[in-house]
């Protein structure tokens, strides 16, 4: 099932063109990665899916409704969770009270809650730190985490209001080897488990080709390639833009 068509996406600055006339879609249970160089248009087209930035012009149909101009919090609301390359947590709480914050917000009670948070959906809250393996740190302070476990608990974050659609903005950033397989390898399990779509943006190779069903490329904002992982390897163009020698 088609979940996310993107059709004739366009976004200027000033006169200059950072994403040009692209279009793709994504399934249900897919994951496709968005690769390219420096200044492709990658994170442009992010935060134009995610309603950070309004399209000049384009269609971006999710779950048969249009996003394109509607504001971030809308969209989360409608079903797209989303990750950042710097993890974004609350040092200041524990791992099950950022959880529990996400599940506030979902619910529209951040700013009218008046009792105390460490009772309020705390099941739902275990329950989502122990798709992502993070239950035993349920009570520790994010401020004392390895990196690889925030990650982790952003995941958690991103899941809580329940979406179909996950954009996650070069998750592995900053991980060790073994912890980016083990971070993707967890979101392949969730994403085929629970049918979740997840477009993500990455600069390592091992990653892009381990673990994307398939793969769309940009360069200077316009779409020159998409397929699977021998395709996209084997594509004259984008070897010469950006692969260069990887095999």
């Amino acid at each position: 099932m088609t979940l996310l068509r993107i059709e004739a996406l366009s976004k200027s600055f000033d006169g200059v063109k950072a994403v040009d006339d692209v279009s793709f879609s994504l399934e249900a249970g897919e994951l496709l990665a968005l690769i390219g160089p420096n200044g492709a248009g990658k994170s442009t087209c992010f935060n134009m899916i995610n309603g950070q930035l309004k399209p000049t012009s384009g269609s971006i149909r999710f779950d048969d409704q249009e996003l394109a101009g509607k504001r971030p919090r809308d969209i989360w609301r409608a079903g797209v969770g989303r990750t950042f390359q710097i993890a974004a947590t609350f040092n200041s709480m524990t791992v099950l009270e950022n959880v529990q914050m996400a599940l506030l917000s979902f619910e529209r009670r951040v700013f009218n809650f008046l009792g105390r948070i460490d009772s309020w959906r705390k099941e739902e809250a275990l329950a989502l730190l122990e798709l992502v393996g993070m239950a035993e740190h349920a009570h520790r302070s994010c401020a004392v985490l390895a990196y690889g476990d925030v990650k982790r608990v952003e995941l958690a974050i991103a899941l809580a209001n329940r979406p179909k659609l996950l954009l996650m903005d070069e998750p592995t950033a900053g991980m060790a080897p073994e912890e980016r397989n083990a971070l993707m390898a967890l979101t392949a399990r969730l994403a085929k488990d629970q049918k979740i779509g997840v477009l993500f943006t990455e600069h390592s190779m091992d990653v892009v080709f381990g673990y994307a069903d398939r793969l769309i490329v940009l360069a200077r904002g316009r779409l020159i390639a998409q397929g699977n992982a021998e395709t996209i390897r084997n594509d004259a163009r984008v070897r010469e833009v950006y692969l260069g020698g990887v095999r």
